[in-house]
């Protein structure tokens, strides 16, 4: 099933907004999920180096499955969701036929 994102068009004739539908194809869809991975997995070594920073800094004992906790609560704050990525491009498309 494709992705797709509705828009407000504007338009000079009517107060109320037309909403346009836009639809990514498999492709673009494929393009935005790799590089939502890439980004997430480079994020994710990031997070981890930040938190064993973290924890030294705090001075607490360094067990790796509160270094893991760390980093996916920083990871949770920074990483950004495929569907943020797809509903971009489908932004930058609706701009294009505006």
């Amino acid at each position: 099933m494709a992705f797709s994102k509705t828009f407000p068009k504007t338009t000079d004739k009517s107060v109320y907004p037309k909403w346009i539908e836009i639809y990514l194809d498999e492709r673009e869809e494929k393009e935005q999920e790799e590089n939502a991975r890439t980004r997430n997995v480079k994020i994710m070594k990031e997070c981890m180096d930040d938190a064993k920073i973290i924890i030294h800094d705090m001075e607490l004992k360094r067990f790796q499955n509160d270094l893991v906790k760390v980093a996916i609560a920083l990871f949770e704050k920074r990483a950004s969701h495929e569907t943020h990525h797809k509903e971009n491009k489908a932004k930058e498309k609706f701009d294009k036929i505006r």
